[in-house]
């Protein structure tokens, strides 16, 4: 962006740091309120509709996306505009708003602008921008994971088939999205079957003697080692690309066609080859659900909005296959209409998805051309957004609308359920209010080593596992397997950081009525749950004490009953003696499952820490040793002890290995230098 100085008489000051605009800089005495400071807009005792109106005074007539801000920073909205000045002239109007509008602008203490050179820019500039920042007032996007997909390597002689997430960095030929992993998951299990493709790592597949277990059991052609030639093995990898391109059907007649000729020449073990990788294609078709003949590559979208929950359900179709759906629950004022959260849901949700060919809606949203413009200048191909009135496109539409209504009905079911369940909760407990946010803490460790602490979180909406935290045991000063050590540590790290970034809360303060703070899930727990007696609550307790946050918190601490049987926990909290529950109070069994879903998390996160120690490689440590490097020792000396023993001549006999690098190596596994 260029940056211009009021000075130069510029229309608009443009950051680049942070791409953040302010408006043009008011005439000596326009505007007594506010007044420039290196180019930035300062307001003096300004806000709402009045502060709004200072800088609509000074916004050109351009494209462009808005902030608007609290007095703490806070962003409260973004917005885009074809006109900056025409459409924050409403808001300075102060009249005709919702209530939702209302409280925006009375809380808005600053704004800052972005031109852009066309509508477009700003649509995608604003739902990025509304991603990265979150902001209360606008439609979320939540639960936005990556889609999986499936990638056939194109950098390697014997090209292979993976599962892949994230960005597209290596080269190869990517097919999806698919709407889980679990779907990806059996997807590349029948096209092992169906094609014998090899899924091992390259160095695996490089370092192979003789064929694995896949190729024992007929999931892989076995190119490692040579089990098939390299044009045979091509051919399958042209087989899979045809079949996830949408060429099943090719596929699945020449495989019919093969078997048939093999069984002609009474070679029944090739022609017995050909039926079970026909059988394998068919388990994939027969996943698909609904496959529609019309449409080759589209994503379905239909929304249902009632009971102020709003869920939008969409179906994924590439070559010519349902590849699964999701549901998605958008954070969204209950005033807004379908139409409105589902236009503000597409921009979000295009923002980092590569787009198909064709997005089909349930029902018309006011920006669609617009979108549909932005989108296709994006993806640099021609986007169509419809909305089918009739034929099978709308039969499948009914689909996903049906879906939509299903997946509302059952999230509107498990959300009352957990707001009884946090009642009792709260009730059984004495807490003064339910509680928004719930933290369990467990420790996992064997004999103290790998020790690992894990946090989960959970709120009205049950488990929030973005919110999910582990901590590894760092402290040389505990003695291994000292639990009551283990979770002072992790209560020290966890709230120390939590007051650094949010500051104490102020328990003894009113609630807050506004609606829009209490649909912000808080930062800071109301009760914190540890998985331990009376010796565990004490330490706890000593650094809830040590931080000056008693108050602040409510800990309770479940210890396993006698013979540490479910049903006989007690229970241990300020204030009160220890106790338990009915054994089938329901109260209760939602206690055992947060403790279960921490005890399940805290295990994982040390599984997985104790296999990264298992498989951990002393050449790892040494500077300057990458895989290739790694792969050539280990291939050349066998393993990495023998390397250890090689004097320095042994080591530069290896390719890629200089004598620097192989001084450097000797030195790393003896005291001194030299043979």
């Amino acid at each position: 962006m260029t940056r211009k100085s009021p000075s130069d008489g510029g229309i608009l000051y443009e950051d680049d740091d942070d791409d953040i605009a302010t408006a043009e800089a008011p005439p000596a005495g326009a505007a007594a309120a506010i007044s420039w400071n290196d180019g930035k807009i300062i307001e003096h005792g300004l806000k709402g509709a009045e502060l709004i109106g200072e800088f609509v005074k000074h916004l050109p007539n351009s494209p462009g996306v808005y902030r608007m801000m609290n007095a703490n920073g806070d962003v409260l909205y973004v917005g885009k505009a074809r006109s900056l000045k025409k459409r924050v002239t409403n808001y300075a109007q102060g009249r005709g708003h919702s209530n939702r509008i209302t409280r925006m602008i009375t809380q808005t203490a600053h704004m800052e602008f972005v031109t852009t050179r066309t509508e477009t820019e700003a649509l995608l500039l604003e739902a990025n921008l509304i991603k990265r920042l979150r902001p209360r007032f606008n439609v979320l996007l939540r639960d936005d994971k990556s889609f999986p997909y499936i990638l056939i390597t194109g950098d390697h002689r014997a090209p292979a088939l993976y599962k892949h997430r994230g960005a597209r960095a290596r080269k190869g030929d990517y097919f999806g999205p698919f709407a889980s992993a679990s779907a990806v998951g059996r997807t590349i299990n029948a096209m092992q079957r169906a094609f014998l493709i090899r899924s091992c790592t390259d160095s695996i597949f490089e370092s192979r003697t003789r064929p694995c277990l896949l190729f024992q059991i007929k999931r892989c052609a076995g190119p490692c080692t040579n089990e098939i030639s390299p044009d045979e093995y091509d051919l399958l990898i042209d087989e899979a690309r045809a079949f996830l391109s949408g060429k099943s059907q090719s596929v699945q007649g020449q495989l019919a066609t093969a078997m048939n000729a093999a069984a002609e020449d009474l070679d029944f073990e090739r022609a017995a080859v050909y039926r079970d990788r026909l059988a394998a294609l068919s388990h994939v078709l027969g996943h698909q659900g609904v496959n529609p003949s019309g449409i080759e590559e589209a994503d379905v979208f239909a929304i249902h909005h009632e009971g102020g929950l709003c869920c939008i359900q969409v179906f994924f179709f590439r070559t010519g296959q349902n590849w699964g759906n999701r549901s998605y629950f958008p954070k969204a004022d209950p005033t807004l209409s379908g139409a409105e959260i589902l236009n503000a849901f597409l921009a979000q949700f295009y923002d980092d998805k590569p787009v198909p060919r064709q997005i089909l809606l349930s029902e018309e949203i006011e920006e669609m051309e617009l979108l549909e413009e932005a989108l296709s200048e994006r993806a640099g191909r021609r986007i169509q957004i419809s909305v089918p009135k009739r034929g099978e496109k709308r039969d499948v539409v009914a689909q996903v609308e049906a879906n939509a209504r299903e997946a509302h009905g059952r999230k509107l079911a498990e959300t009352a359920t957990q707001t009884r369940l946090l009642s009792g909760f709260a009730e059984t407990f004495g807490l003064d209010e339910v509680p928004r946010r719930i933290e369990v803490y467990d420790n996992s460790h064997i004999m103290g080593t790998n020790a690992v602490g894990g946090m989960v979180v959970a709120g009205p909406d049950g488990f929030v596992k973005g919110q999910y935290r582990k901590f590894n045991i760092r402290s040389t000063d505990i003695t291994p397997g000292d639990d009551f050590g283990m979770m002072r540590e992790v209560m020290t790290r966890r709230f120390a950081r939590l007051i650094k970034e949010h500051g104490i809360p102020d328990r003894s303060a009113p609630p807050v009525a506004d609606s829009e703070d209490d649909a912000a899930f808080p930062a800071w727990p109301d009760v914190i749950l540890i998985d331990g007696g009376q010796g565990q609550m004490t330490a706890v307790r000593a650094i809830l004490d040590e931080l000056g946050i008693r108050g602040a918190v409510t800990a309770i601490g479940i210890a396993k009953g006698a013979d540490r049987e479910a049903g006989r926990e007690r229970f241990f909290m300020d204030g009160r003696a220890d106790f338990s529950l009915p054994p089938r109070d329901p109260v209760l069994y939602f206690i055992q499952r947060l403790r279960d879903e921490a005890h399940r998390f805290a295990i994982g996160s040390h599984r997985a820490r104790r296999k990264k120690a298992l498989v951990k490689n002393p050449l790892d440590e040494i500077a300057g040793i990458g895989p290739s490097r790694k792969r050539a020792l280990l291939q050349h000396f066998g393993t990495a002890k023998a390397v250890s023993r090689a004097g320095i001549s042994d080591l530069t006999a290896v390719d890629g290995i200089s004598e620097a690098m192989a001084k450097l190596i000797y030195n790393h596994f003896n005291d001194s230098g030299g043979e």
